[in-house]
């Protein structure tokens, strides 16, 4: 039987283990990896300690006049207007848990915050500003200054943050990728005092991903290329994505394209001829022509599953348009995608679906005849 893993560990004895942890790294000095603490985190620790600070030491949360918030806003108006929509869907998924949402840039300054912040709560009132440093030199190890150094995704619980002065709070972070293959920032989603959430580390990394993906469409491009590995659906945010100038040349590309093709930053602009062994021209036609998705050759000698769309015509998050494949592919593949989440078990992939057995059967086997 399967249990929840969102708090494998009592609160009280997760308490117990981080302070267990804080001893041994921060009193003792033990230089041995500690078993109570997650790699990144200890890393975070011994950074703050290799920078002179100390647990103990008051933080205090710089103030910020209306220039600073002018100049921080400004500088990332493109990160801006791609998270935002983003970040207010996110209080659907957190409406009765106490957490809000901040958006940094990649130098971890404050550029937005969303959600229900208690400013009666004074530090609430000192993270939750517009231009304020939450960098890891500024206020020790966070989700924000943790995420931002190591670019991974991370859940912190109270101790876990370095000083005393922090350890109130609980935080999940992820890095935001810009479609030039560079960190351009963060989101963290922030509680005080609240139960401990680790399932928001993959709510956060799902909302950082669809913000990277409107930021790579928000490229000026001539062509969208959505990719996927065959076999896998097309049309949601797991999709790579890659913006195409009127030359062939690739003037953005989200992480997960970037991962599919091998992708590196790098000076000067790379053309689909390096990447796809197949004429540029023909993904031009394909998306002028309305060409469902169809397998493409890699010069790696691996295959993707590719999607040309022209401006305007790109598919929602939630599922493909119209264009992107027949309705009978589209759902013979989700049906696939239900059997696959469920270890082959056709009757609880069915269950999930809100069809028969018999339905799973009768769509897999159309599909194949």
């Amino acid at each position: 039987m399967i249990t929840p893993a969102s708090n494998p560990t009592p609160g009280d004895q997760r308490l117990t283990l981080i302070e267990r942890a804080r001893h041994a790294v921060l009193e003792a000095g033990e230089t041995a990896p500690t078993p109570w603490l997650a790699p990144a985190i200890e890393r975070s620790w011994r950074r703050c300690l290799a920078m002179g600070q100390r647990p103990q030491q008051r933080v205090e949360f710089e103030p910020v006049s209306p220039g600073d918030i002018r100049i921080a806003q400004d500088a990332s108006r493109p990160l801006l207007q791609a998270a935002s929509p983003v970040i207010r869907t996110l209080s659907r998924a957190m409406v009765h848990s106490r957490y809000f949402a901040i958006l940094t840039d990649a130098r971890g300054t404050v550029i937005e915050v969303d959600g229900p912040v208690d400013r009666s709560n004074p530090k609430a009132a000192a993270i939750a500003r517009v231009g304020v440093d939450l960098s890891e030199a500024a206020v020790g190890t966070t989700a924000i200054g943790t995420t931002l150094t190591d670019l991974e995704p991370v859940w912190l619980h109270r101790g876990e943050h370095f000083f005393r002065d922090t350890g109130m709070f609980s935080c999940a972070g992820a890095p935001i990728w810009g479609p030039d293959g560079h960190c351009v920032g963060m989101l963290d989603l922030t509680g005080i005092d609240v139960t401990e959430q680790p399932a928001l580390k993959h709510l956060v990394t799902q909302s950082a991903r669809s913000i990277e993906n409107a930021l790579t469409t928000s490229r000026p491009h001539r062509l969208l290329l959505r990719l996927n590995w065959p076999g896998r659906v097309l049309g949601d945010d797991n999709d790579g994505l890659v913006c195409v100038d009127g030359d062939g040349g690739i003037t953005g590309a989200n992480r997960a394209a970037a991962d599919m093709l091998g992708l590196v930053p790098r000076q000067g602009t790379m053309h689909c001829a390096d990447l796809f062994a197949i004429p540029t021209d023909s993904l031009f036609d394909a998306a002028r022509q309305h060409r469902p998705a169809f397998e493409v050759p890699l010069w790696s000698g691996l295959r993707l599953q590719l999607l040309a769309q022209g401006p305007g015509r790109v598919c929602g998050a939630a599922r493909p348009s119209s264009h992107s494949m027949p309705l009978k592919d589209v759902e013979a593949a989700l049906i696939r995608r239900a059997v696959e989440d469920a270890r082959g078990n056709v009757m609880e992939a069915a269950r999930a679906l809100g069809i028969s057995r018999a339905t799973v059967y009768r769509k897999l086997t159309r599909k194949k005849a």
